[in-house]
């Protein structure tokens, strides 16, 4: 399976911004597919899944309510549209695939098989 998220540029605070993952060589084990984001010296964040069966969607307290997390099926791609985006937003936003992704207690927990190379995202004025 390969990922390969695109969408990533500057953007103003207050704006909006689509993120796109494109997913080949998709299998039944996958069930959820992910958003996730990463600053340097921190972990890598989840913020978003939706699964591959239902389309059901989860967020982490962070994006939930500006950020958006559709799929396409005809198109193996999954969004994430970003509004209200602040400074704390910016960050390198890759996606993953794998069987297990869900909130708990504020937090997106994952089990990611596979990673996408990231897109940049930069909030600034």
């Amino acid at each position: 399976v390969q990922l390969q998220a695109s969408g990533g540029g500057l953007v103003q605070p207050g704006g909006s911004l689509r993120l796109s993952c494109a997913a080949s060589g998709v299998a039944s084990r996958h069930l959820k597919i992910g958003w996730f984001r990463q600053v340097p010296g921190k972990e890598r964040e989840g913020i978003s899944c939706i699964s591959l069966i239902d389309d059901t969607t989860e967020y982490s307290d962070s994006v939930k309510g500006r950020f958006t997390i559709s799929r396409e099926k005809l198109k193996n791609t999954v969004y994430l549209q970003m509004t209200r985006v602040n400074p704390a937003d910016t960050a390198l936003y890759s996606c993953g695939i794998g069987d297990y992704c869900s909130y708990g207690r504020g937090l997106i927990y994952h089990r990611m098989e596979t990673w996408g190379q990231g897109t940049l995202v930069t909030v600034s004025s």
